[in-house]
């Protein structure tokens, strides 16, 4: 049986562990049978490097919202000679897309609020979502370098926008989403996991890296076979 190695960054607050907990339980839910492993690459316990060797066979799954550091680095280094596959992130997606703007409220302004990453593919990802957001959005960022929510929240107001509202490009509670309520802003959308439609993405991206893993495997066999004398 194939695990699904669920690996989340990890957060000191309790609401966002339960968020994220609850996703890997509806995960689990979904799909009856599947064993379903979470762990994370920062902050808590296990780390992916841990849960890794306690499998014969799975396919990584990254509860994270872009191809950065973390899963070019960390869980590349944890799955490193066994053979896993690592399926990509969980956005940009059109689902979290959905969500973001089914949840936004009319506003003059809106702000993309994600994460901080020096990663220009991160960085990259979350310019291409904040384009696709209606009328389009302006990047902020909770944390590093880049322009700070807050900031960005006056500077528009201050061009003129009298409401203005954050997008959490942030899939649970934790510091990051809790800095968004005082950033000024009228209204915040929820956290991402909140979304139903996350869980079936999940399983969509485990299902695709372990279809994609078979055929690489069987083509692998016909080359040596084809290679292989008579």
């Amino acid at each position: 049986m194939t695990t699904l190695i669920a690996v989340a960054h990890g957060t000191r607050s309790p609401a966002g562990r339960w968020q994220i907990q609850e996703l890997a339980a509806a995960v689990a839910r979904r799909r009856p049978g599947l064993d379903v492993r979470l762990c994370y690459v920062d902050v808590q316990e296990p780390k992916v490097a841990d849960v890794v060797p306690t499998v014969a066979d799975a396919v990584v799954v990254p509860l994270l919202l872009s191809c950065g550091y973390h899963v070019r680095v960390d869980i590349a280094d944890a799955v490193e000679g066994t053979g896993f596959p690592v399926a990509p992130p969980l956005g940009p997606d059109d689902v979290l897309l959905d969500s973001m703007i089914r949840d936004l409220p009319a506003a003059d302004a809106v702000v993309l609020a994600a994460a901080g990453s020096s990663d220009p593919l991160w960085r990259a990802d979350v310019a291409g979502v904040a384009a696709r957001l209606p009328g389009g959005a302006t990047v902020a960022y909770t944390s590093g370098d880049g322009p700070r929510v807050p900031e960005v929240v006056a500077r528009l107001r201050r061009d003129g926008a009298r409401t203005v509202a954050v997008a959490a490009y942030l899939l649970a509670d934790g510091l990051f989403y809790r800095s968004l309520r005082d950033a000024g802003a009228d209204a915040v959308t929820p956290p991402l996991c909140h979304n139903p439609a996350v869980t079936d993405l999940v399983l969509r991206r485990f299902d695709a890296a372990r279809k994609t893993d078979a055929a690489r495997q069987t083509d692998a066999g016909r080359l040596t076979f084809a290679g292989s004398p008579l």
